[in-house]
């Protein structure tokens, strides 16, 4: 995979390229100080992955990645973890606080590479099955509801319940919530694995929808949702907090 460092302090990039000379899977193309610099390079050539830092002075590495067209695969590498939330909101596959650990790095890798060959994939014809199977063109599902398959939007999903036997889908900007009969692990299969994380056995978060954290609580939409302990060390790594 060919990849770009931006950062505007050189011994973070040496720290980020030294990591990717140890993964083989790896190639680092260029490193820029300027995230402007950067855009010949990102037009010209295929980049599958940007390491970005966010507070840089010429530019916001957020508004940066919010201003490319045809923007690559891209993880923040960044000191502040306040802007986890809105990293997710623009569907960075990571999210990486300095200084950043070497496993941090390699797992974080792995997530494109994963990313990378799924798109690499050819397209079939017919891009949704009546299972409501989705790729990564698609912004949506479906899913069955009593007798009929409801098409949803994945990014309207706020959060996801578990109740026995079926899930409770919370739908932003409505009261109304679409139960199905299916479990977490079908769910999941479905969506973006960098926007969606399962933070307790009953219930799956959009990122995305995270309006604050507090203590052991997600508070989405003004709702209270549970961190369970069991999946508290993986959901904060993701956020980087």
């Amino acid at each position: 995979m060919k990849c770009i460092i931006i950062d505007d302090e050189p011994l973070a990039i040496d720290i980020l390229v030294d990591y990717s000379l140890k993964i083989e899977m790896l190639e680092v193309v260029a490193t820029f100080t300027n995230p402007i610099d950067a855009i010949s390079v990102i037009n010209s050539e295929h980049i599958d992955l940007i390491f970005c830092d966010i507070e840089m002075p010429q530019i916001n590495g957020i508004d940066f990645i919010n201003s490319l067209e045809n923007r690559p695969f891209f993880i923040f590498t960044t000191a502040y973890s306040q802007y986890a939330v809105e990293g997710f909101n623009l569907n960075a596959v990571d999210y990486l606080v300095k200084p950043i650990p070497y496993h941090r790095f390699i797992k974080a890798v792995l997530r494109v590479k994963e990313l990378v060959n799924r798109k690499q994939k050819p397209i079939e014809a017919n891009v949704f099955s009546s299972a409501g199977e989705t790729n990564d063109v698609q912004k949506f599902i479906f899913v069955k509801a009593e007798y009929e398959s409801v098409k949803i939007n994945v990014d309207d999903i706020e959060y996801i319940q578990g109740l026995k036997d079926y899930l409770k889908i919370h739908i932003a900007n409505t009261n109304k919530a679409i139960l199905t009969l299916m479990n977490f692990k079908e769910m999941q299969a479905r969506l973006p694995c960098n926007q969606f994380k399962r933070v307790h056995k009953s219930y799956v978060v959009n990122v995305g929808s995270i309006k604050t954290i507090q203590r052991n609580k997600i508070v989405i939409n003004d709702v209270r949702i549970p961190i369970g302990d069991s999946y508290k060390a993986d959901f904060f790594s993701m956020l980087g907090l």
